[in-house]
């Protein structure tokens, strides 16, 4: 993860090979669900005003370290180079949320559960694994840290409005309270913490040791409770996605049309708009990310571990990571191809 100097930094083992563990629990939880099926029912049994404990704990252990990203200070410099942090904010909470609910629409009608997936996936723009993709791809870090501060402040008040609007389009049935309270419970009370913690660490430890020890800490934390989710997630869910493995492939292919798409839009819109490649690419980045973490958390909420929302959420998961990478490898080939403009 790169620290918010802007120094580069290798990207960790997790990261790198993401979507290989990815695969690897989503078999694992298919083996649980065949040979040991009470172990993943009694972890769902734990349970507190119907949310399973084990499963709260890691999905909270998921967004906070996310949560740690946001700095108030860098809000102030917004309008410094305002046009990639404008383009950026029309694609994530316009573009993107539009797209892939007319894709949702299109491929998965009569499947309520799959197309509310694709919404919350569109309808949540990254705070976290941008920074990693944006190191990589060696984009104005600067402008990625005010970029997902940015989102992070505005996800609290949009995602449950977006996703309201999106779904009542077609009058999909949905628990808006239970959408509220997990807005609030994965991304405000993890934001507080976030900021006391910060404000503490920083203050007791030094900014050095936040960045260069706790924030990578805590980010192999919340990986580890990620991988553990979709264990729980897939085993619960082995018979039927054995038995029915078109579900998965079926929420796939808008899945992956819409990042096609919208990285298309986004592409040919900071060609268009002039910007120089450091600025491009951490805007294509940002604006083409979902914040699956969130998406995740909330399918869990609203349907539960086992449903078939929470499984189309762990599928853009599962995409997102190898079209992030891919866009990092294609946005240094276009660079160099002379696509953006040079900076000046």
């Amino acid at each position: 993860m790169a620290d918010s100097s802007g120094g580069r930094s290798a990207l960790g083992v997790f990261e790198r090979y993401l979507a290989v563990w990815v695969g690897l629990c989503m078999v694992a939880g298919l083996v649980l669900s065949q040979f040991f099926p009470a172990l993943s029912l009694a972890i769902d049994a734990w349970q507190i005003g119907g949310i399973s404990v084990p499963i709260g704990i890691c999905l909270f252990l998921m967004m906070y370290p996310a949560l740690l990203n946001l700095q108030v200070s860098e809000l102030r410099k917004l309008m410094v180079n305002p046009k990639p942090i404008f383009l950026t904010i029309l694609s994530n909470w316009v573009l993107a949320p539009l797209v892939t609910a007319f894709l949702a629409y299109l491929f998965l009608g009569g499947r309520d559960q799959l197309i509310v997936s694709l919404i919350l996936l569109g309808s949540s723009p990254c705070t976290a694994m941008v920074l990693v993709w944006g190191d990589l791809a060696e984009g104005n870090q600067e402008q990625n840290v005010i970029n997902t501060s940015l989102n992070t402040v505005t996800i609290m008040f949009l995602y449950a409005p977006m996703v309201s609007i999106l779904t009542g389009i077609r009058n999909i049935p949905m628990d808006r309270w239970t959408l509220l309270a997990s807005v609030f419970v994965f991304i405000g009370v993890p934001m507080i913490l976030g900021y006391l913690s910060k404000r503490y660490i920083v203050g007791s430890r030094g900014e050095a040791w936040f960045h260069g020890v706790y924030r990578p800490l805590v980010g192999r934390v919340s990986m580890i409770a990620l991988l553990t989710t979709l264990i729980v997630l897939f085993s619960l869910n082995g018979d039927v996605l054995i038995q029915n493995p078109g579900e998965m492939v079926l929420v796939s292919i808008p899945l992956i049309l819409g990042f096609v798409i919208v990285v298309g839009v986004n592409l040919l819109a900071t060609r268009v708009m002039g910007l120089a490649y450091p600025e491009a690419i951490i805007s294509v980045i940002i604006g083409s990310s979902s914040h699956f973490e969130i998406a995740i958390a909330t399918a869990i909420s609203l349907y539960g571990l086992g449903s078939q929302a929470a499984l189309g959420t762990t599928m853009g998961l599962f995409w997102e990571v190898p079209i992030m990478l891919g866009l990092v490898y294609l946005g240094k080939r276009l660079n160099v191809r002379g696509f953006w403009k040079a900076r000046q």
